[in-house]
């Protein structure tokens, strides 16, 4: 018989990459080492290696098991909100870190007064993640940008539609998008490099990034970033530090760093940002919702 806790650790060990990572968001306190021992009893038992560790990666037998134990695992706690008493209070919820810092505050409070013993397992996460959370069950919830045909199971509400826009120095020389994509067409500044200068931005799967290689494809232009970040609050950063020029969109509700200014990029579709979930919608996603909403008329339509 396999050890039902030695399960539950190889499912977070699977499930956030490593045993650090485990030990980081597992529930309740545990050391790595005895993460580690009682993982090790669990390859013993099985006979079977189940995952490399540096660089981490599941053996085609972890994988296997992984399948296997994460139904179970992953929902365990919502069965037991449900068993105890009815309506499920705890959300599992993917936004955008400045979404996660500027607006689900105020819309959660909201939340909380019809929900209050509200249980809250928030993560900063973007869009090819959060959408792969939600099919593999580990999130519930997420605000992101929305594009295309969702995975089988999955369902949408657009909350607002946003410019994308380039960050740059106050001091910048540009004032437009047109001027910015006409000094990347004009080649190199002699003495100065490239022009318009480095490029700050997303991974290159994230939605913004990969509209934008459409656009300059379409030119006849590259513009490779130089530095490519997982957050939004990053390319602010780096921008207002002098590292480039960066490429987000406008959020609403969300001040730059000192020094730092917005430019539409006139020549781009505006980003769809809503909310996506899994199923027919709890009756805490659908109040969930419904906040979501009425913060969105808050900043529809703000210029940036």
């Amino acid at each position: 018989m396999l050890n039902i806790h030695h399960l539950e650790l190889f499912y977070y060990v699977a499930r956030f990459g490593g045993i650090m990572e485990a030990v980081r968001n597992i529930p309740y306190g545990i050391q790595q080492p005895a993460v580690s021992g009682q993982i090790l009893q669990l390859e013993s038992d099985l006979g079977l290696k189940l995952f490399n560790r540096r660089p981490f990666e599941l053996t085609p037998a972890g994988r296997e098991l992984f399948e296997f134990i994460r139904p179970f695992f992953a929902n365990v706690e919502t069965v037991g909100e449900k068993l105890r008493g009815g309506t499920t209070q705890t959300i599992r919820m993917a936004a955008p870190a400045a979404v996660l810092r500027d607006h689900l505050p105020e819309v959660l409070q909201l939340v909380r007064k019809q929900f209050p013993k509200l249980k809250l397992i928030l993560r900063d996460a973007h869009q090819p993640t959060v959408e792969s959370w939600l099919e593999r069950q580990e999130i519930d919830f997420a605000v992101t940008v929305v594009e295309g045909r969702l995975a089988s199971g999955l369902n949408s509400e657009t909350l607002l539609d946003l410019p994308a826009v380039f960050l740059v120095p106050e001091n910048s020389r540009f004032s437009t998008s047109t001027e910015i994509l006409d000094a990347l067409a004009s080649g190199t500044d002699a003495g100065e490099g490239p022009t318009p200068g480095p490029l700050i931005c997303l991974p290159p799967n994230e939605p913004l990034p990969r509209q934008f290689r459409d656009l300059l494809a379409n030119r006849g232009l590259e513009w490779p970033p130089s530095i490519e970040v997982n957050s939004l609050d990053l390319i602010d950063i780096y921008v207002a530090n002098g590292f480039g020029i960066g490429l987000t969109f406008f959020l609403p509700g969300t001040k730059n760093s000192p020094g730092v200014r917005c430019i539409p990029i006139t020549e781009m579709p505006h980003l769809s940002i809503g909310a996506v979930w899994r199923g027919q919608p709890t009756a805490l996603i659908a109040s969930l919702l419904a906040a979501l909403r009425a913060r969105a008329r808050l900043f529809r339509g703000q210029k940036v």
